[in-house]
């Protein structure tokens, strides 16, 4: 008799530990993954910008190796869009990098949509440039290639200025350690570059104020204080532009549209 009752009190027990596992075994699996891989499984509760998103518990999570426009500059709020379409009330995987939070405390990842790479998604649809400042990891090449790609198809971010003189103005200078740079007009008219700005890989923005590059002739651009004049301007408010990583510069003309980029130390 004890036997018998026994016997059905550990029939029950099991068949409770089987009906729980069966009602938990997406939540048990996800943990499992979650703790012995380098990825989450998450679900996207709102797209802040076209490279930031909030996932479950309001976590923060910045899109690694891209950067895509500031909200009011042109395409962020395509880029935004996009990137709703694609994720938002999605379950996504994070895929981490060489460091999981910024300084903001935002998680870093790239994010996966079944097999598709969001984060190279939106370099290839011209909503974003790459971004390593960290340096190259094992998704830069891909990235590159897909902004390269971009450029090509001449579309949004990767779309080539019609301005006069976007032929003439060349780079003739790179130097991160001294943190300048140097353009030259080689054609034979002057070339007005007002407006016209120069961004890093980030966020840092250097735009041409009332300036006229005459025909033939260089003007430096160096980081740091100092009085401007023809041949050299400075771009005041930063300790740093360049960094020793590596990096990009893109110069613009005053419409948004991409005279050259340059990429060094990768």
């Amino acid at each position: 008799m004890n036997i018998n009752k026994k016997t059905k009190q550990i029939i029950l027990l099991i068949s409770l530990i089987a009906i729980l596992i069966v009602i938990n075994y997406s939540f048990i699996d996800n943990a499992l993954e979650n703790f012995f891989l380098d990825y989450e499984i998450v679900n996207v509760e709102r797209i802040i910008d076209g490279d930031t998103i909030v996932i479950d518990n309001k976590t923060s999570v910045r899109l690694l190796g891209i950067n895509c426009p500031e909200k009011g500059e042109m395409y962020s709020e395509e880029a935004k869009e996009f990137l709703r379409e694609l994720i938002l009330n999605k379950t996504v995987k994070l895929k981490f990098g060489k460091e999981k939070y910024d300084r903001y405390q935002r998680v870093l990842a790239y994010v996966f949509v079944g097999n598709k790479n969001v984060n190279l998604e939106l370099i290839d649809r011209g909503f974003a440039n790459f971004y390593f400042p960290s340096g190259k990891d094992k998704y830069y090449n891909d990235f590159k290639r897909a902004w390269e790609d971009c450029i090509k198809e001449d579309i949004n971010l990767c779309e080539k200025s019609e301005n006069k003189c976007v032929d003439c103005i060349i780079l003739s200078n790179f130097n991160f350690k001294n943190q300048k740079v140097v353009f030259t007009n080689n054609c034979d008219f002057d070339c007005d570059l007002t407006g016209w700005n120069i961004k890093d890989e980030g966020r840092k923005n250097f735009v041409f104020d009332d300036f006229v590059l005459k025909d033939n002739e260089q003007v430096k651009i160096i980081v740091g204080e100092g009085a401007d004049n023809s041949d050299v301007l400075f771009w005041s408010g930063e300790d740093y532009v360049w960094t020793s990583s590596g990096d990009t510069l893109f110069l613009r003309d005053d419409t948004g549209k991409l005279v050259l980029w340059e990429s060094w130390g990768y």
